[in-house]
C-alpha cells in the first residue's frame, strides 16, 4: 500500500524548497521499492487568495486522510494587514490543532563543514547536538480569551496549560532523552509565571519515572544566553510553545543558517512536518532559498511516519556529503569566501539526489 503524503507548499519560498524535498523523497521511495503517493493542497496566503480562507475544507480533509503532512511555509507581507484570525498563520494553527500533534521536535546541530558560518567561535559550537521538544497545542498561541480591541487600543492573550498537557509532552521528551544523552533541560519562567510553576512541578513529577535521565531546570532568559555560550552542555530541551518557538529559532546561529533546520510534530492523528524557516518572500522565485532544511525534514518523515530509518539516514548522509564536497546555497557562504560552489535551490536538490545511494 502506498504511503500517502499530503503536501501543502504554502507561500513564498515554500513551493521551491518543498519541490526539492518531495523529489528527494520520491527518489528514496523508488529506490527502496516502496510506493509514495503525493497529494498537493493549498494553505496559507495562497489559499486566502484562491479560496477565501487560510485552511480550505478540502485541505483539512486530505490532511486527516494522509499518513503524513508536509508543509512548506505560510505568510508574507501581502497578508499582514489582515486580522490575526484570518491571516495565513491562522491556517497553520488550525491545521496543527486538527491533526492533534502536541510535540514539536526541532533538532539544532553543528555540522563541521558549516561551523565557520556561525558567528560563534568554533570551540563553542563544535559538537553541538540539541533536540528541542516544544509543546505545540497550548500556551499563548492557543489560550483563550484572546482579543485585539482596536477601538480601546489594547489587546490580550492567555497563557494556559493543564497538568495533562504538560505531562504528555514531558514523557515524549524524557523518552527521547533516554535514547540520546540521558539529559533533559526543562525551560520555564517559574520565578514570575504561575503557568511556569505548574510546568516545573509537573515535569519534576514525570522525572520520577525516568531515574536514568538527569533533569535540570532553566529560566528562559538565562537559557537564551546559555545557548550562545555553552550549547554543547545541552541534549534534549523541553519547552512550552512560545519559549520553544523563540529558542529553537535562536539556535539557527549554531548551524549558521535558519535554512538548515527541520522539524517534526508528532503525537496526534497525523504527523506534521515542516522546515523551521519562514516564507522569506523577499527571495521567493529567485532560486536563492536553501532547500536543505526541507530535505532534512523529509528524512524526519521517513523516520517518524514511514518507519524507514535507514533511508532517513541516507538522506542525512547525502546532505553531509554535499557540504563536505563544498556545495553551498547562498545563505551558507560568507561574502569573503570563494572556495565553494554556490548552487541554486533546484541545483542543490539535484545534488542531494545524485548523492543518494543507488
Amino acid at each position: 500500500m502506498a504511503f500517502q503524503l499530503l503536501v501543502t507548499a504554502g507561500d513564498g519560498i515554500g513551493p521551491e524548497v518543498t519541490r526539492e524535498a518531495v523529489s528527494v523523497l520520491q527518489t528514496v521511495f523508488a529506490r527502496s521499492g516502496q510506493s509514495l503517493e503525493v497529494t498537493e493542497k493549498r494553505i496559507g496566503g495562497i489559499a486566502i487568495d484562491t479560496d477565501g480562507t487560510p485552511l480550505p475544507a478540502d485541505t483539512l480533509e486530505a490532511a486527516l486522510a494522509s499518513d503524513a503532512v508536509f508543509l512548506g511555509a505560510v505568510g508574507g507581507n501581502k497578508w499582514n494587514a489582515l486580522p490575526p484570525s484570518t491571516r495565513p498563520e491562522s491556517g497553520l494553527l488550525q491545521l496543527r490543532a486538527a491533526l492533534g500533534g502536541f510535540a514539536n521536535l526541532r533538532p539544532a546541530f553543528s555540522i563541521a563543514e558549516l561551523a565557520a558560518n556561525s558567528p560563534l567561535k568554533l570551540d563553542i559550537v563544535s559538537g553541538t547536538d540539541i533536540l528541542f521538544v516544544r509543546e505545540l497545542l497550548g500556551g499563548l498561541y492557543f489560550g483563550s480569551p484572546r482579543e485585539w480591541n482596536r477601538a480601546a487600543g489594547e489587546a490580550w492573550n492567555t497563557m494556559r496549560y493543564t497538568r495533562d498537557e504538560i505531562t504528555r509532552v514531558a514523557r515524549i521528551a524524557f523518552d527521547l532523552a533516554r535514547k540520546r544523552g540521558k539529559k533533559l533541560t526543562s525551560v520555564d519562567k517559574a520565578n514570575v509565571l504561575e503557568v511556569s510553576q505548574l510546568w516545573r512541578s509537573t515535569v519534576t513529577d514525570v522525572a520520577a519515572d525516568y531515574p536514568d535521565v538527569t533533569l535540570e531546570h532553566q529560566l528562559v532568559d538565562s537559557m537564551a544566553m546559555l545557548l550562545m555560550t555553552s550549547p554543547r552542555n545541552y541534549d534534549v530541551v523541553l519547552t512550552e510553545n512560545l519559549f520553544g518557538d523563540i529558542l529553537s529559532d535562536e539556535s539557527a546561529v549554531i548551524t549558521g543558517s535558519l535554512g538548515m533546520l527541520p522539524s517534526a510534530t508528532i503525537g496526534g492523528r497525523v504527523n506534521l512536518y515542516e522546515p523551521i524557516h519562514g516564507s522569506a518572500p523577499d527571495i521567493a522565485g529567485k532560486g536563492l532559498a536553501n532547500p536543505l532544511g526541507a530535505i532534512l525534514t523529509g528524512a524526519l518523515v521517513l523516520r517518524h511516519s514511514a518507519g524507514m530509518d535507514a533511508e532517513a539516514e541516507a538522506i542525512e548522509s547525502a546532505v553531509r556529503s554535499a557540504l563536505q564536497l563544498g556545495f553551498r546555497t547562498a545563505d551558507l557562504v560568507r561574502a569573503s569566501t570563494t572556495d565553494f560552489t554556490v548552487l541554486s535551490t533546484t541545483e542543490m536538490g539535484k545534488k542531494i539526489r545524485e548523492l543518494l545511494p543507488a
